[in-house]
């Protein structure tokens, strides 16, 4: 493979047969010139990105300092490896960008947030750890301490990467409401919920599940109408948080729950109030 275009020290554009395709590799384009052949022993990927992503990853990769694309690279490669799997090639796009503006916003004083820290953090738990060894990363390489906000977001970014995952808009839409969830149970009993506790880590993930199973559109099994009572009765109050909790999602995003999700949280906000 010849050299087309010289992006950066680290990354050229080479015209494979009738591809285009971006070779990177520390030190790929050291000394080199247009033709040049590209050393194959410094070749660590190979991108084949087609129309616009193509256009967009070569500006990147011209325009970025290289500190951040070699540290973006270095976040994709350990979460492929800690994930056992593959990721979707545009992160190679998202995560470069975001990573560089969130960099630049850090060194500029500039607060970086993330309401859903704790949602994130609780959905997608590897993805998480992930964000915190490219924190301990980011520090060692640049100096840069990044706050708990950017590892969620870093999270959010690898999660939406993997091959069988939903959207970033979906993903960010389960996390709202799930925010907006533990929002709602907090005003109901009256206090704040602590995070780490099992019973809220259950609540979520309940929740988390009936979200999942509306989404893929799967049935739920009935409860048994003596239980139902029994549960209306016996927790009067949890029940009704559960409903008015799940009646205001119902109309904020437009999810109908069935009545035993009802009453199956219901037992949840009641452990709760315990």
């Amino acid at each position: 493979m010849r050299i087309f275009r010289i992006l950066n020290n680290n990354a050229v554009v080479v015209i494979d047969g009738p591809q285009e395709k971006i070779v990177m590799g520390p030190g790929i384009a050291f000394q080199k010139q247009r033709n040049d052949i590209v050393p194959k022993g410094k070749i660590e990927k190979v991108f084949v990105l087609r129309d616009a992503s193509s256009e967009k990853f070569q500006q990147l990769l011209s325009t970025l300092p290289e500190s951040h694309i070699e540290l973006a690279e270095s976040i994709i490669s350990y979460a492929e490896g800690h994930l056992l799997a593959p990721l979707s090639d545009h992160i190679h796009i998202a995560l470069t960008d975001h990573l560089s503006f969130a960099l630049e916003r850090i060194q500029q004083g500039i607060p970086i947030k993330n309401k859903l820290v704790n949602e994130i953090k609780m959905l997608y738990k590897k993805e998480y750890e992930i964000g915190m060894w490219a924190k301990k990363e980011i520090k060692k390489k640049l100096g840069i301490d990044i706050p708990e906000d950017e590892v969620a977001h870093i999270a959010l970014h690898i999660h939406t990467a993997k091959m069988d995952a939903p959207s970033m808009s979906e993903s960010l839409k389960q996390a709202s409401i799930l925010s907006e969830f533990v929002d709602q149970v907090e005003a109901c009993i009256g206090e704040k919920i602590e995070e780490s506790s099992i019973n809220y880590q259950r609540l979520i993930t309940h929740l988390r599940f009936a979200l999942n199973r509306i989404q893929q559109g799967e049935q739920f099994e009935p409860i048994d109408q003596d239980m139902l009572g029994l549960i209306q009765d016996k927790y009067k109050k949890a029940y009704e948080y559960s409903q008015k909790i799940l009646d205001y999602l119902c109309e904020e995003y437009e999810i109908s729950f069935p009545s035993s999700e009802i009453a199956y949280i219901a037992i949840h906000i009641q452990r709760l109030i315990k």
